[in-house]
């Protein structure tokens, strides 16, 4: 059974693990430093894809979609993406644009979708964090109306419980420390066992 692991730094694994896309064939660092990696420890019969590059926007993971996602033939993807758009001042009309495109492309293809929402960041500014709940509500409502598609909730997940705003760990104030890495995937796994 495979599932592919679409996105960002919060996919790779950043800070400590380059994925397997962005240095081939492995990937290099601590994977634990990584949701996927998770996800395989708890589902070894799984073969999870981790295809997150660091610093990429929605449009930039969207044009990989035929070669990460498409060309692997998985029974379910995970999406998390958004936030390096939010980072470089575009509005979160725009992330939804790329996120409904590439969640169209999963159905049509047959492939179930597990979104999850935008992770904090330390060094967020209010208008950030507002552009990035606006953009994990619109991914929540997704839920209602979408077939094979389920959300988790992935920024709560890595958050610090007294502050959504936050990391509840981070080694550098932008990325999840391997604690949230964990918990970010046990936020998954129960979505995509549902879905496989």
């Amino acid at each position: 059974m495979t599932v592919v692991c679409l996105g960002d730094s919060t996919t790779a694994g950043t800070p400590l693990f380059k994925s397997p896309v962005e240095t081939p064939p492995h990937g290099e660092g601590d994977e634990r430093s990584s949701f996927p990696y998770w996800l395989r420890h708890a589902h070894p019969e799984w073969r999870v894809a981790n295809c997150g590059v660091n610093g990429e926007r929605t449009d930039q993971i969207a044009a990989r979609f035929d070669r990460d996602v498409l060309a692997a033939s998985p029974a379910a993807v995970t999406i998390i993406a958004g936030v390096n758009d939010v980072y470089q001042g575009r509005s979160a009309e725009s992330v939804i644009v790329q996120l409904a495109q590439m969640y169209d492309r999963a159905f049509t293809a047959g492939i179930a979708v597990v979104a999850g929402t935008i992770v904090p960041y330390n060094t967020a500014t209010a208008d950030q964090n507002a552009r990035m709940h606006a953009i994990n509500n619109w991914i929540k409502a997704q839920a209602a109306s979408r077939k094979r598609f389920l959300v988790a909730d992935t920024r709560a997940a890595a958050a610090d419980p007294a502050n959504i705003d936050r990391l509840s760990g981070s080694p550098d104030d932008l990325h999840p420390d391997t604690n949230g890495y964990h918990a970010m995937a046990e936020a998954i796994q129960p979505l995509l066992e549902r879905s496989l």
